[in-house]
């Protein structure tokens, strides 16, 4: 029987990056709602104003489509972070986060620089380089999918467009990276199973009792044979109750 992991799927692995998810869908709306020019507090760069979004900056959309792409990466690699790394999660996000933004605003273009997408760069680019660091099998897997998923991000690290913030994006991949290199030394916990514990008794496990010194499986213990032998054996009796054909003849006459 394995101990206890604390790898295991509470409500907040899954809470907290759908509540980012939540607010920025309702920042979006207030928006739309209310007529609010919310773009101006994005990141625009060398200016002092404009530090301002590096706090408000991945809150702020351009269109229903920069929002949804973001979500989704957001709500995925969020979750991933929370389930996996829970003593650093806070650490990776709301510092990557805020140094994301201020790397942002020093080699960025003088344009205002708004959405969560350095977010997301920075998260596929932590959980990637930290599942390669780690040389556990289990992050290592991660990584692939990450790569798998969202893998042709790498494209837009490049100013292939002039619409899209690379800058940003290669901000939040750089953050994602010294972030794997600092925590390299905070793996997730080995799974240690019973028996690998020193002093484990053998006999005291019911199942691997089964098992002779050469490895051979025992179907039937001796004491538990012997128990059998020594409990008699219950004999149930069932009665059944059946009418004569003769009283049924009788009561027809």
């Amino acid at each position: 029987m394995a101990k206890k992991s604390n790898l295991e799927f509470t409500s907040d692995v899954i809470l907290y990056p759908l509540l980012m998810v939540m607010s920025l869908w309702i920042v979006f709306w207030a928006e739309f709602r209310f007529g609010w020019q919310l773009k101006y507090f994005g990141i625009y760069p060398q200016k002092i104003e404009g530090l301002r979004g590096i706090l408000f900056g991945p809150f702020i959309h351009a269109d229903l489509k920069h929002l949804f792409n973001n979500s989704i990466p957001i709500l995925v690699l969020g979750t991933s972070l929370f389930y996996f790394y829970r003593d650093i999660r806070w650490k990776v996000l709301i510092l990557g986060m805020l140094l994301t933004g201020l790397l942002t605003w020093i080699i960025g273009r003088p344009a205002l620089h708004i959405g969560a997408s350095g977010v997301v760069y920075l998260l596929a680019a932590f959980l990637f380089f930290k599942g390669i660091f780690s040389k556990q099998y289990q992050l290592t897997a991660l990584a692939f999918v990450v790569v798998f998923l969202y893998g042709s991000l790498l494209w837009y690290l490049f100013p292939i467009d002039p619409k899209i913030s690379w800058e940003g994006h290669l901000s939040g991949f750089a953050v994602g990276f010294a972030f794997a290199l600092l925590f390299r030394s905070n793996p997730i916990p080995k799974r240690k199973y019973a028996w690998e514990e020193d002093g484990f008794d053998p006999d005291s496990d019911p199942f691997l009792r089964h098992f002779d010194e050469e490895g051979n499986f025992i179907e039937h213990l001796p004491e538990e044979e012997q128990q059998d032998t020594e409990t008699p054996k219950k004999i149930v009796i069932r009665y059944t109750y059946r009418k004569s054909n003769k009283s049924n003849e009788e009561e027809d006459g």
